[in-house]
């Protein structure tokens, strides 16, 4: 993020949501951004996905300007080198588990994607709930599928918006563990938005923001 603000423009006036957001992020890295309700975190986070357009500034991912693409080059860059994790799954519902980890692979014409997304659903412990439709899933299975999804395409960024927030504490501690234990053993970068701030320090990194402005660390 090279100095990137967002600004948008209404009836009332002109709001400045982020403003001069700069730093870096290495391979491989966690990083928590931390900050209350309305500091800009999630606004953050979808100019990092290349999901918003900044008003100044430049984001790169592995090098790439992304807004030097057009949004359809953009939408190819997340596809091959982004995961999300969501707080409400975003799982489909007419999707068995199985089906909703394939689909990114099969979106990208990975080969085999049926095997690599049962070994996946089978490495966060769900071998035996392919064939389950979310709606017969618990909160932390459902999560667990999101991240089987996220992170079956091997991607070199993974963004996660409060991952455990509609969890229970136990679950949410589950889901949190196995969220940095296959961030490190798929060398992914790591962003996890966040309000809490116990979860925030189990990241290597944490990024404070406050009404649109990057606390110094």
């Amino acid at each position: 993020m090279e100095h990137v603000s967002k600004r948008v423009t209404d009836a009332t006036g002109t709001l400045t949501i982020l403003h001069d957001i700069d730093f870096a992020l290495q391979p491989r890295e966690s990083a928590a951004i931390v900050g209350a309700s309305g500091s800009g975190k999630s606004t953050l986070l979808a100019l990092m996905a290349g999901l918003d357009v900044p008003s100044e500034g430049t984001v790169r991912l592995a090098g790439t300007d992304l807004f030097a693409l057009d949004e359809d080059a953009r939408a190819e860059v997340r596809a091959r080198s982004l995961g999300f994790v969501f707080q409400s799954f975003q799982l489909l519902a007419n999707r068995t588990a199985l089906e909703n980890v394939m689909l990114p692979l099969e979106l990208a014409a990975a080969p085999r994607a049926r095997e690599q997304a049962a070994e996946m659903l089978d490495r966060v412990g769900l071998s035996q709930r392919l064939k389950h439709y979310p709606k017969v899933l618990s909160g932390g299975e459902q999560q667990r599928v999101a991240l089987a999804r996220a992170f079956v395409v091997r991607p070199k960024l993974l963004l996660a918006d409060e991952p455990t927030g509609s969890l229970d504490f136990a679950t949410g501690e589950s889901v949190m563990n196995l969220m940095l234990e296959l961030n490190r053993e798929a060398g992914t970068t790591l962003v996890l938005v966040t309000h809490d701030r116990a979860l925030a320090a189990r990241c290597e990194r944490q990024l404070h923001i406050e009404a649109g402005r990057l606390l110094p660390a």
